[in-house]
This record gives structure tokens, sequence and C-alpha cells, in this order.
């Protein structure tokens, strides 16, 4: 067998397994959709949602192993896209095509030993990961799979999933500057310029979503959208606004092209050069979560949030979601490392403008078609 043709043969496995596995997810979601939706009828679950502190319990541990569920499947989801990208197998021994790669190295993480350095802060360096963990759980409280699949339904949704979800630079800064090390100081006030300056465009394009949809809840937003999407409804404005946001949720993310704060050439690991054990596993669970809120929200924002044919809602909220979360993969192995220069003239030179012109152009397109 000839290199091409192995390659072919690594690249048909990886896409069989893929689609195999994709059915067998989309079998258990529906089946799980429609069995919590029996539970949610049961007296101890109307007793749990008459007392607000069991209710906030219940809903955080839900939350909880939710994200972390999704996480490991979107960790060996890239190792294998990353292999199909470069004609490799990825994980491929601890279970069915790897699928057990993740929980083995969760495991591994947990038996390593927890290192703080000498010299480190060390109530800096302890809480830092659990900084940069727990803004994410928050903001998936508000992001809706469903018009009753959300954590807390409240009118400012979008303005506080932005508002907490920038909270991340504080744990990233603390991490950076708790390990007293140089090439962590040095990531975590790249990640902090970072995320401040493209908060701002960001910020600002969901602001020409919310121009156009009259209403800063997630569930309205995303509820608007039952017939056509607003990246069809109203593509001349919401094109460009999914455009930015996505370059935006790039760099918030530190995804490549903006992992600047992560740079292995430059940096080592960047803000988590000093990590081990669980604490380095907590800052790549926030990594992996962070991306998909942002596709959600993008989700929520432009492609129609939980609307589709035949599966329940929630479903197809994780399809499009992960889909999403794909196409981000594909970007972070195509394109190269922008330059610490570069990343910021290109934000506050052509992403703030471009998002403000989105926004006015939102903004003029609201009215008409309110009116």
């Amino acid at each position: 067998m000839t290199a091409g043709q192995d390659r072919r043969a690594v690249a048909a496995g990886q896409i069989t397994a893929g689609v195999i596995l994709l059915a067998a997810l989309l079998a258990l979601a529906s089946v799980g959709y429609h069995a919590v939706e029996r539970v949610r009828d049961t007296p101890v679950v109307a007793f749990i949602g008459e007392h607000p502190l069991l209710n906030a319990f219940a809903k955080s541990f839900i939350v909880a192993n939710f994200v972390t569920l999704h996480v490991l499947f979107l960790i060996w989801w890239e190792r294998k896209f990353a292999g199909w990208m470069q004609a490799r197998l990825g994980p491929k021994h601890v279970g069915w095509n790897g699928l057990a790669q993740t929980v083995a190295d969760a495991v591994k993480l947990l038996l390593k030993e927890d290192i703080i350095p000498a010299k480190a802060d060390g109530r800096l360096f302890v809480i830092a990961p659990f900084l940069v963990f727990m803004p994410t759980l928050l903001t998936f409280m508000v992001l809706p799979f469903s018009a009753s699949w959300v954590g807390y339904n409240f009118g400012l949704g979008a303005l506080f999933a932005l508002a907490v979800s920038t909270n991340v630079s504080l744990g990233i800064l603390a991490a950076g500057w708790g390990a007293n090390n140089k090439y962590s100081l040095l990531g975590g006030a790249r990640a902090c310029a970072q995320v401040l300056a493209y908060e701002v465009p960001l910020a600002i394009t969901v602001l020409a979503v919310v121009a156009v949809s009259g209403t800063v809840s997630l569930v309205d937003i995303g509820a608007q959208q039952s017939r056509w999407w607003n990246i069809v409804a109203h593509a001349p404005v919401m094109i460009p606004a999914f455009v930015l946001f996505l370059i935006c949720a790039l760099a918030e993310l530190n995804r490549t092209p903006f992992d600047l704060p992560e740079a292995e050439s430059e940096l080592v690991s960047g803000f988590h050069t000093e990590y081990s054990g669980m604490r380095f596993a907590f800052f790549y669970l926030a990594e992996f979560a962070n991306n998909f809120f942002m596709a959600g929200l993008a989700v929520t924002l432009f492609f129609g949030g939980w609307f589709g044919p035949l599966l329940p809602g929630p479903v197809w909220f994780t399809i499009k979601t992960v889909g999403l979360v794909t196409a981000m993969m594909w970007i972070r192995w195509t394109v190269p490392r922008f330059r610490v220069d570069q990343m910021m003239g290109f934000c506050w030179k052509v992403l703030v403008p471009a998002s403000l012109v989105v926004f006015c152009a939102s903004a003029l397109w609201g009215m008409w078609v309110q009116r």
C-alpha cells in the first residue's frame, strides 16, 4: 500500500468511526431527553423546584457534570480531528477508537503530584485554576439548550454571559503572577491584554444582534428564530456580525491564531507552565468548556438556537454547537499564529471600527424591520 493510499485509508477509518459515534450519541441523546422530560414531572423534582437552595444546588450540580462530560468528548474529538488533519490516527488504544483516552488522562493527572514552586505566591497559585473554571460554569447557567432547558432565564442573559466570561482573565493573571515565573507572567499579561481588547468588538457584535432582535434575553433571541435563523433572515448585517464574533471569540478563547498567551515556541506553556496534576487539568477543562460556551452563544445568536426538524431541541443545539466547535478546530490546525503587535493592532485598527459599523447598520436594519 502506498503512502497516499495509507492516508486515505486512515481518513476513511476516522470518518467512519466519527459517523458511527455521532449516530450512537444522537440516539442516546434522544432517549436521554425523553427520559429527563418524564423525570421532570415527578413529585421529587417539583419539591426541589419549590425550594430555592435545593433548586440552586441541583442546577449547579447538573451544569457542572454536563460541562465535564462535554469537555471529555470535545478533548477526544479534537485529538481525532487533529489526527485526521495531519493524516495520523490520533487516540486509538484506550477504549473503542481511543474514546476512553481522555478518562485515562484524567486518572493520570489525579495521580500526579501537586507541585507548588518554592518561590510562588502560594495562595494565588492555588486559587487561580478555580478563578478560571468557576466563571465558565456560571456562563452555562444562562445558555439555553431549549426554551425550558436553561439554568436561569432572565432578561439580561447576553450581557451577563459577556460580563462573567471576562472574569476568566483575572484567574489567568493570578496564575501568571502567583507562579513567580517569567514565562507565566508574560503569558498572563498577554492574556489579560488580549481578553480586554477583544471584549470590546465582541460585545459590540452581540449588541448588534440585540438591536435586531429587540431583546437581551438569550431565550427570547433563540425563540425568535423558530422559522428563520438570524444569519438568514437578517443576512446583510448578521453575516458580517457573525464573522466578527467568530474572530473575537477565537481571541477570547486564546485559540490559534490568537494563542499568544500559551505560545509554546516562546513561553513554554504560558501562564500554566508551573502547574501540574489536577490544577493543570482545571485550566484544560476551562479552555474546552469556554470553547463550547462561545460556540453555543453563537448558535443562539445566529443559527437558530435549538430549532430543527425531528430531533429534540437540546439535541439540535448540541449538534450545531459541536459543528461550530469543529470549525474552530479546523482554523486552529490551519492558520499560523500572529505576532503580538499584529494581534493587538488588528483588534483596535480593524475589528473595533468594523464592529461599530455593523452595530450602526444593525440598529438601522432593526428599526426598518420592526417598523
